[in-house]
């Protein structure tokens, strides 16, 4: 069992992962910030506060371009799909397609699914076709797809950086690299570019301690909690997104989002648990 600092700081952690689906959410949903304004400023905050970081441990940011790429993609697919998505169902998306890209390349390792961790897959996979089914409370396709690419692409870093020998300063070097990207969209969006202190604000929130501090806190928790534990713990992420759209943002939460949640959370527990068991 985890001591209470852990605990403490594991809640933290996920509440910071909550908090960057409802920051962003925040500072679009009025129209107050366009979602080009909205990444480069979170990837200009979490740069400059992870290499505060790093520096104060007398390290120097590491990583690479093709983390770089793969993290800019996730950052822009997220903020760009927010546009059109409510706080919970993107958050789900998002999870979702994390979990389908971090197995799909434990599949192309060499790694096979049992007959549970199948049965656990369908569910994913199951629940996401039916909440992207039409209906009145069907996110927009567009928005979808894009929250669901910028999921794939968060699964792709994470594959990139699983054996980088300090993540902290890996993932200081991978934001200072993607920042440069987010710029270039933001100039050739000038046109279209709108900002207030509210929503600059959120931004700054979103990159500088939802992405940054929390980022620097749960690398700090991999060295205490096992693989397991850590992927489990995730799985209220969407849940305590969803709950802080509704009661902060005003969004519903639907009967159908509710059914695709335990589909999808119960899918990814089903895995969880067949991998705990081998």
């Amino acid at each position: 069992m985890p001591s209470p600092r852990i605990l403490l700081l594991t809640l933290l952690a996920l509440l910071g992962f909550a908090g960057n689906s409802l920051l962003c959410r925040a500072a679009l949903k009025s129209g107050a910030l366009d979602p080009g304004t909205f990444t480069s400023v979170r990837l200009l905050s979490g740069a400059l506060m992870l290499w505060l970081l790093v520096r104060l441990g007398r390290r120097r940011p590491e990583g690479n371009w093709r983390s770089a790429l793969a993290l800019f993609a996730y950052a822009a697919g997220f903020s760009f799909a927010y546009v059109q998505l409510d706080t919970g169902t993107g958050a789900l998306l998002l999870f979702g397609a994390v979990q389908v890209g971090m197995l799909g390349a434990g599949w192309w390792r060499g790694e096979r699914l049992n007959g549970l961790q199948v049965l656990g897959m369908a569910l994913v996979v199951g629940g996401l076709l039916v909440l992207l089914l039409p209906g009145a409370s069907a996110p927009d396709p567009l928005a979808a797809l894009l929250m669901l690419g910028a999921g794939l692409a968060w699964a792709l870093y994470s594959v990139l950086g699983q054996h980088a020998s300090d993540p902290l300063a890996a993932t200081a070097g991978n934001l200072l690299r993607a920042t440069p990207l987010a710029l270039l969209v933001s100039g050739l969006l000038l046109a279209d570019a709108r900002w207030d202190a509210p929503g600059l604000g959120y931004a700054v929130l979103s990159g500088a301690l939802a992405s940054g501090v929390c980022y620097a806190i749960w690398y700090s928790l991999l060295h205490d909690l096992s693989a397991v534990q850590a992927g489990t713990v995730q799985l209220s992420v969407p849940i305590l997104a969803a709950l802080g759209g509704t009661l902060l943002l005003a969004e519903p939460f639907t009967l159908r989002l509710a059914l695709v949640s335990v589909a999808v959370l119960g899918g990814v527990a089903l895995v969880l648990r067949a991998r705990a068991r081998a």
